[in-house]
């Protein structure tokens, strides 16, 4: 009755998980309306974030001097300060965009599936300086200039009058929130006259119309919320956009632009996915050949594999797929099956030595785990090495093979094991479905008696 029970539990096992490959599957494919909500899901396969290189879109190149108004002397300070602050700027909107620096004085932004280049030119071509006065007609001297300002973003406030409206967070650097402390003291203390602040983009010219901040009170803290008069949250995000591009601390000169075709990049993740089929019915049929049932359980795991590999690819909101991180998958993919062939080479050598296969199993197991372990772990120091020093593309290559591994492992020491523990109940003397070899000899456990005498 109890080995009935335990066959029993192994087939539920397997019908649970073959239900939950079959979900991901469809998951990651195919794209619906997520029923009673107008929410489109697309699919984990369709929600990666694509490359330069695959995707298509603009590359451009600046040179960097240090601005008129920088707050600092040391170039190298300043341009990585500039990175920071682009990818504020940029990856506000587009969060697949690039930002790296190149050479001593170079930046290069790439922004892919872009179709209309101008947009980002007109954002980080001419960087709008930003200065705070107390006039508005253009003639008043500069107290907050961009570089005042640590961070910009959109928020849903209540403003003075109790209103909730659209507006845009400001928090500045140390220095300048002192400086906007002193200032703000100084407009809500005017016994006469106006008690605002104006703002200009652009520059201090009576031909601008400045942007008006109400001052009745000191404002320190360091931060400040400027509520315009902003019909949507598009309208406020341009303008915090325009305000974060005004706080860089270099000039921006533009070296070079290029706008790339999706054509070669879309060329070669089809052919890849193409051959990442044939190549995945391939291994399995071998997979089968060489190991039997147990190949056919492999398969399972490797499906699953594939599954969670699509899952993270598009949940982990930095990846972005590339020609160098196709690469990375593909190798994580050979060391998955590396690991799978030591494990089940491992449980044929016990078998062929006398073992039986339940022992065979947990024996082969337990023999293949450090092998497993040392080769992935030195790969993966590997690919930590790359994500920290490498360029843009050799991240993207080291980044994808780093989930990979973590995840070749996770299928083999723990998905596979489960797989094939549940498999035992329902076949643990048919040596011939699991495509053993004879055995070599019988195997005997050996007992020491009394007076040495060993019997066999």
């Amino acid at each position: 009755m109890a080995r009935s029970r335990i066959k029993h539990n192994s087939i539920l096992n397997y019908i649970a998980v073959s239900v939950i490959t079959l979900i991901g599957l469809f998951l990651s494919v195919f794209s619906f309306t997520i029923p009673f909500t107008q929410t489109q899901f697309v699919g984990f396969a369709n929600s990666i974030s694509l490359g330069l290189d695959l995707a298509g879109g603009i590359s451009v190149v600046y040179n960097c001097d240090l601005a008129a108004d920088s707050n600092t002397s040391n170039l190298d300070n300043a341009i990585n300060a500039t990175v920071a602050r682009l990818e504020s700027v940029i990856g506000e909107k587009y969060s697949e965009a690039t930002i790296v620096r190149q050479g001593a004085t170079r930046i290069r932004i790439e922004v892919p599936s872009v179709t209309d280049a101008d947009e980002i030119f007109d954002l980080i071509g001419e960087p709008t300086p930003l200065y705070m006065t107390d006039t508005d007609d253009g003639t008043g001297t500069a107290r907050i200039v961009g570089t005042d300002i640590e961070d910009v973003n959109v928020s849903y406030q209540q403003n003075d009058e109790q209103e909730w409206v659209y507006g845009v967070s400001v928090q500045f650097t140390r220095d300048g929130g002192k400086k906007f402390a002193d200032f703000t003291s100084e407009i809500s203390s005017k016994a006469s006259g106006s008690q605002y602040i104006y703002i200009y983009l652009g520059e201090i010219s009576p031909t601008i119309t400045p942007l008006r901040l109400e001052c009745k009170q000191t404002i320190t803290g360091g931060a400040t919320f400027i509520s315009g008069n902003f019909e949507t949250r598009d309208q406020a995000e341009d303008y915090a956009l325009q305000i974060m591009s005004g706080t860089f601390n270099v000039s921006l000169n533009l070296l070079e632009q290029s706008q790339i075709e999706p054509t070669l990049g879309a060329n070669a993740l089809k052919y890849c996915i193409i051959g990442g089929i044939v190549g995945m019915i391939l291994i399995m049929a071998l997979l089968w050949w060489r190991y039997g049932d147990f190949g056919l359980l492999a398969s399972l795991a490797l499906v699953m594999y594939v599954i969670l590999m699509l899952f993270f690819l598009q949940a982990i909101s930095f990846v972005q797929l590339t020609l160098p991180g196709l690469a990375g998958i593909v190798l994580s993919i050979g060391m998955a099956v590396d690991g799978t062939v030591i494990i089940f080479e491992r449980v044929r050598e016990e078998y062929k030595n006398g073992k039986k296969i339940p022992l065979s199993v947990k024996t082969g197991f337990k023999r293949a785990f450090w092998p497993i372990f040392d080769s992935n772990i030195t790969t993966i120091f590997t690919a930590v090495v790359l994500l920290i020093l490498g360029t843009a593309s050799i991240q993207g290559f080291a980044i994808t093979l780093l989930i990979g591994i973590l995840l070749s492992m996770f299928m083999n020491l723990v998905i596979l094991r489960f797989l094939v523990k549940w498999y035992l109940p329902l076949n643990s003397v048919k040596y011939k479905k699991l495509h053993l070899p004879k055995q070599v000899r019988q195997f005997k456990e050996e007992i020491v008696v009394e007076g040495g005498q060993v019997n066999g």
